[in-house]
């Protein structure tokens, strides 16, 4: 059953309504940014699948207009309107913009016969719409080349839509990315990607409606398309900073920034336009140290160096910055200024985590008390749209001290349920606790009864009161939230607790990214798949043999764990799959059954049982876990 959402508190509404005195709105500096070299829109905006399906709809924020309303943070307010404006912009004579087609951009910069790509957006779908909109008013000119500035998959998802992958093999697209891209890309969409795929779905709030009580972007772009997700390997790979290549007479001068907003990313500079490509380093909000969706610890320090590298490199000569996310900024002064109040921001929180978790602060202490400069605090390109101050003060201290606080108390502690069991027995019993929180509720305390009541939801997840309660709570710290995915989270949590789980929409380890598993990573794949406690008794091993690349592995199932090696073995094994290499990949998508193995292509030889005995103890993830209840 569905439930309509409940207005907006008094308490939210004045904490929303005394932002508009503490930040500079208006300065209107970005609107005009945005808008600058305005050539076409695509009206309609919505992009359909093969099958008739809304992938994408940006026209469903038109109701971002004139002042916030009470339900939603002014200033997140403010970062939607200019996320959502759409269209294709000149940048430079020669370098042209698609925004507003997915959370990403997608940059276009014209050579001698042709155009080079810098990111194909998120799905194959939406790139191929923007490619068409770029070629109905700049005419139908081939794809050169491809540069993907990072492995994450907004960046490379479409790249079907800029290229075959017969041109790919007939050199007549170049695809540059940055040293480890395939790896990264490919492994962070498959290992952990049913999980960072489910929580996707809750930062990006795929199960809310757009609205001012619903989803209102997500403060890096709106919110990710649902198409198709496509990869084609790089032809060309870019291993050092300073490495030049010039294709259809553009010259790109490459600088490597590894382990910062990805673990494989590259900044590119375009001397003959005095243009400057900052990836994902320099974009117009703090970005994410740890994201919400879950992924490794990014490097704070690092991040800083590069950007302080990037504005020794170019600063004397840059006259544009443009991003694969939000809006350029024009001249050699402010591009200097915003590179270097970007850098300021991360190496700022960075240090200062540093200093006071040297004195013994906790990670929730720091992120309680830290506080940016003023002249920081106030830059709009600073605030925490997609990676807020508290969250990324957090991971600072994660990535330096791990999980543990120090406090013996944290080292052996209950599960949350059982936690949640004592915690609501101590407090005198469910109803008690909800009667209490409901107190504090009207007080205007939302993150004490968000931390109260999900102790009572997590002890009895029936209580219809303290779901109803939860729900509620969750609303109205969501239409406080200045972080675009701290509202979607909490958002989508009320969501779920009165509508149900809404599963993964996204895709998760599809087609083109399992095409491209080594068979190193294949293995790795499956191995995180076995239900160790199941397999405690098995001693198995099985042989592949890939026809195509002479390769021969031995894996080995034994104490609960898949391990494997391509050392040369003196026993047989219980069985032998052969196979082409490519054939053995699609094993992870049609599963290791006789049936799947026969609709890849793969031959099974020796002990007809073994492959079964292997499968029956795969325990794939799960993309409809619980997340606000047990």
């Amino acid at each position: 059953m569905s439930h309509t959402s409940k207005p907006v508190t008094p308490a939210i509404a004045e904490q929303n309504r005394a932002l508009l005195n503490r930040l500079p709105f208006a300065d209107t500096q970005d609107f005009d940014d945005a808008m600058r070299g305005l050539v076409a829109r695509r009206q309609p905006n919505a992009v359909l699948d093969d099958e008739g399906t809304v992938i994408w709809d940006n026209d469903t924020y038109a109701f971002l207009e004139g002042e916030a309303p009470d339900s939603v943070n002014p200033s997140l307010w403010r970062q939607s309107k200019l996320c959502a404006v759409e269209g294709l912009f000149e940048v430079v004579p020669g370098i042209y913009q698609v925004r507003g087609l997915d959370l990403s951009n997608t940059s276009i910069v014209e050579g001698d016969e042709g155009i080079v790509v810098i990111d194909t957006l998120l799905s194959e779908e939406t790139g191929r719409a923007a490619l068409e909109l770029y070629r109905a008013h700049r005419g139908d000119r081939p794809v050169k080349a491809i540069v993907i500035t990072h492995s994450h998959v907004d960046h490379f998802g479409g790249i079907r839509a800029f290229a075959t992958p017969e041109q790919v093999a007939a050199g007549e697209v170049k695809i540059i990315a940055p040293e480890g891209f395939l790896e990264h890309s490919v492994v962070e969409n498959v290992y952990a990607g049913t999980a960072m795929g489910r929580r996707a779905g809750y930062m990006y709030g795929a199960a809310l409606a757009r609205g001012p009580q619903g989803q209102v972007g997500a403060g890096l772009g709106q919110t990710v398309s649902t198409g198709s997700l496509t990869l084609l390997p790089p032809t060309d790979i870019i291993s050092v900073t300073g490495q030049t290549m010039t294709v259809d007479g553009v010259e790109m001068v490459f600088q490597m920034a590894p382990d910062t907003e990805a673990p494989s990313e590259m900044l590119i500079y375009l001397p003959q336009f005095k243009a400057l490509c900052s990836a994902e380093d320099a974009t117009h909000t703090f970005h994410n140290i740890l994201t919400l969706r879950g992924a490794v610890v990014r490097d704070p320090h690092g991040w800083a160096g590069y950007l302080t590298e990037t504005i020794e490199m170019f600063g004397a000569d840059v006259e544009v910055v443009f991003a694969s996310h939000h809006w350029p900024t024009w001249g050699n002064e402010r591009v200097v200024t915003f590179m270097e109040s970007q850098r300021d921001l991360y190496a700022y929180v960075h240090d200062q985590v540093l200093r006071l978790l040297n004195k013994g602060y906790t990670g929730p202490e720091i992120a309680e008390t830290l506080q940016l400069p003023p002249a920081l605090e106030k830059t709009w390109s600073s605030r925490g749209y997609y990676g807020s101050l508290s969250h990324n003060v957090k991971a600072v201290y994660q990535r330096y001290l791990g999980w543990f606080d120090g406090n013996p108390a944290s080292l052996w502690e209950h599960t949350p349920v059982e936690q949640s069991t004592r915690y609501v027995e101590f407090m005198g019993g469910a109803d008690a606790v909800v009667d209490k929180a409901r107190t504090s509720f009207e007080e205007g305390d939302f993150r004490w009864v968000a931390q109260v009541v999900n102790h009572v939801v997590f002890a009895e997840p029936d209580h219809a009161a303290a779901r109803e309660l939860l729900a509620d709570t969750y609303e109205q710290l969501g239409y406080g939230a200045e972080n675009g995915t701290w509202r979607n989270f909490y958002l989508s949590g009320a969501t779920e607790l009165r509508n149900g789980k809404f599963g993964t929409p996204t895709q998760v380890s599809p087609p083109d990214i399992i095409a491209h598993l080594t068979p190193a990573m294949l293995f790795d794949a499956i191995a995180i798949q076995v239900n160790g406690p199941a397999a405690w008794e098995e001693n198995l091993t099985i042989d592949v043999v890939l026809t195509d690349t002479g390769e021969r592995y031995r894996l080995r199932l034994r104490h609960g764990v898949l391990t494997y090696t391509s050392a040369p073995q003196r026993t047989p094994a219980d069985a032998t799959l052969t196979a082409t290499a490519s054939a053995l990949q699609m094993v992870v998508a049609g599963g290791v059954t006789p049936d799947g193995l026969a609709a890849a292509g793969v031959e099974l030889s020796g002990e007809p049982g073994a492959l079964a005995r292997l499968g029956s103890v795969l325990d794939p993830g799960d993309p409809d876990f619980s997340i606000v209840t047990p």
